[in-house]
């Protein structure tokens, strides 16, 4: 605790210039070789003396960890240093996803460490050293990870002796609105931290109740899902913010490994010049559509990426992460790299941002059991997304959707998208076409497979508009997905 609040967050963020982050991979390797008995015996597994790994290329040879490997086959207590669980505070359940549910403890020094990433989004991006802020924590609390681990975090940036004050209403939106129409005017300005699609849903009903947004100088930190430049300039619009590069951040974090990554100013102007030049983005990131971009200390979070471009993380914490494969398509770029790239494909110079430090970048996709396929061609929902985020469509939908790609009597594939529109708007043939007409436009712009395999006359989705909160495809309370196999 005594470091976290003497450290100066740009003496943090400038470590990895003088330390190796290959070297405390490596530093970190040995201890929990030494400390914890499940990795002591998975070695021991795998006929690996910890003792003759001392390189980085050494370190490279380690198998990788996975919840099939390792995390199911040994007991928890196990996983922990010393076999101690009961040295880790809090305790967090993943979402089950991709599985069986799993526990993931950590203590107050993992917190903290995490804490450096909302550091830096209050104080370079919000400005929160010198604003009295109010933070609306609107992710679910209980044994999720997000809800509890952002208040925690929130409360020790207001013990490093920022003007945060932070209220926990979860995801309640009527305690939301009451809480921010109560306290938020006596706030320089108000953070809402949540679920993107929660977050737009939020404001979309706080409108329809008549809350005037821009009374309260809305700041908003996101987690859990990719989304759209267009999304983004949206949700910014509707709470009267004209800085979505500075007035939003969105956090890479899971409840195993906790916060990874975060967006910085420079990350989202960078994000923002890839959204309007696909092919640029295809060229770096590989795909044809746009990755979640962050900035990452490598100290902290030691990134590497597998042959087949999935992501693996090497990090402290109540279960500790040595080479763990944590399945998320995406890779990691150099500073220096990026920006370079971007100057050569036509980015304009980063001038007038807050908070630009030599971090490197990592950038991951949404998961690839999220597309559908539709003659050869992958449809990504971020392409879908962007079709629904155009005006006049951005004013009749939640930007929810369930994309489809069904049989027909004939056997031919029949491409479908069903949409949720706003509380109190109907839908008609006119807003159908109009839809279906801007989801095709940006499939064909974003999506060369698309333009390509895709036969011109079956291009165009067949849409259908469901009200708000249609139990079939919208059910109120669960969390959302954009496809339907």
């Amino acid at each position: 605790m005594d470091a976290f609040f003497s450290t100066p967050l740009e003496t943090r963020l400038a470590r990895h210039l003088t330390e190796s982050p290959e070297q405390a991979a490596l530093t970190l390797f040995h201890s929990v070789a030494a400390e914890v008995p499940a990795y002591r015996d998975f070695l021991k597994r795998e006929e690996i003396d910890p003792g003759r790994i001392q390189t980085s290329a050494d370190f490279q040879t380690l198998p990788l960890l996975t919840k099939q490997n390792y995390m199911t086959v040994y007991p928890l207590p196990q996983r922990c240093r010393g076999e101690k669980l009961h040295d880790c505070e809090m305790i967090a359940v993943s979402s089950g996803s991709t599985g069986t549910p799993l526990f993931w403890p950590r203590s107050l020094r993992h917190e903290l460490d995490v804490s450096f990433r909302f550091e830096q989004i209050f104080r370079d991006a919000f400005q929160a050293d010198r604003r009295p802020t109010l933070a609306v924590i609107c992710f679910a609390l209980g044994t999720w990870v997000g809800g509890m681990y952002t208040a925690a975090c929130c409360r020790y940036l207001a013990q490093k002796g920022y003007p945060i004050t932070l209220v926990t209403p979860g995801n309640n939106k009527s305690e939301i609105f009451r809480v921010i129409e109560t306290l938020g005017p006596h706030f320089e300005q108000v953070v809402l931290a949540g679920y993107p699609p929660f977050i737009k849903e939020v404001i979309d009903h706080g409108i329809a109740q008549g809350i005037d947004w821009k009374r309260y100088r809305i700041r908003m930190v996101f987690a859990g899902e990719v989304f759209s430049e267009e999304w983004r300039t949206l949700v910014c619009e509707r709470v009267g913010s004209s800085d979505p590069v500075h007035d939003t951040a969105s956090l890479y974090g899971t409840a195993d490994a906790g916060v990874m990554g975060n967006e910085t100013p420079i990350s989202i102007t960078l994000r923002r010049f890839f959204a309007t030049h696909p092919s640029a983005a295809r060229k770096r990131f590989g795909e044809s559509r746009l990755p979640t971009l962050v900035q990452y200390d490598p100290l902290s979070r030691f990134f590497e990426v597998t042959p087949e471009g999935t992501l693996i993380v090497t990090g402290d914490n109540g279960v500790p992460l040595i080479r763990y494969h944590i399945a998320d398509k995406g890779g990691v770029v150099p500073y220096e790299t990026m920006l370079r790239f971007v100057k050569e494909n036509g980015g304009d110079s980063l001038t007038d941002l807050r908070g630009v430090y030599p971090l490197p970048f990592v950038y991951l996709f949404g998961r690839a059991d999220f597309t559908v396929s539709y003659y050869g061609a992958n449809i990504y929902p971020e392409n879908v997304t962007v079709g629904l985020e155009q005006a006049p469509i951005k004013q009749w939908v939640t930007g929810k959707f369930v994309l489809q790609v069904q049989e027909t009597e004939t056997k031919d594939k029949r491409f479908s998208v069903a949409v949720e529109l706003l509380p109190g708007i109907t839908g008609d043939e006119e807003k159908r076409q109009a839809i279906a007409a801007s989801i095709q436009r940006e499939l064909l712009r974003l999506n060369s497979e698309f333009a390509h395999y895709v036969p011109a006359a079956r291009q165009r989705p067949e849409v259908t508009l469901k009200p708000s909160g249609d139990p079939d495809y919208f059910p109120i309370g669960v969390k959302h997905r954009y496809t339907r196999k």
